[in-house]
Order: C-alpha cells, then sequence, then structure tokens
C-alpha cells in the first residue's frame, strides 16, 4: 500500500495564505512582491529540509503562489479592502 503525503496541509495553507495576503497588502507593490517571494522561499526550504522531492516542492509554491494572487485580487476588488 502507499500514500501520498502533502507537505502543506490545505488547513494550514488557508491560514498561511490569508497572513501573507494581510502583511502584503500594508506595503507598496513592490515591498509586498519580495515579501511573498521570501516566504515562498523559507516554505521551500523547509520542505526540502524535510526530505520532500523537488517535483513536489515546486508544485506546492506555484499552488501556494497562485492562492496569495487570487486571495489578493479578491481582496482588493470588494469594497473595504486596501489596494
Amino acid at each position: 500500500m502507499t500514500a501520498v503525503v502533502y507537505p502543506f496541509p490545505i488547513a494550514r495553507r488557508l491560514a498561511f495564505i490569508t497572513k501573507q495576503v494581510a502583511h502584503a497588502s500594508l506595503m507598496n507593490a513592490d515591498a509586498g512582491v519580495r515579501y511573498v517571494q521570501h516566504q515562498l522561499d523559507i516554505q521551500a526550504e523547509a520542505m526540502r529540509r524535510r526530505g520532500i522531492d523537488e517535483d513536489l516542492v515546486q508544485r506546492e509554491l506555484r499552488c501556494m503562489a497562485s492562492a496569495i494572487r487570487a486571495a489578493f485580487a479578491q481582496r482588493t476588488a470588494r469594497p473595504g479592502g486596501k489596494p
């Protein structure tokens, strides 16, 4: 029997995404991009230290980056969202 281990559980991902969007939205655009990239780099290194295959690390990073972009777009599109 084989099992698939997901390195970044969805419940933790939602909290991570929400936190990063909240912080990045308080910064100017360039600083926000750098901040998010730094956070993604930290997550990648943590996954690599745990021995997660590089292909899976890259897939997770793409998914996280996409989720952050979507959450940020949603946040800025609604009334009261900070551009």
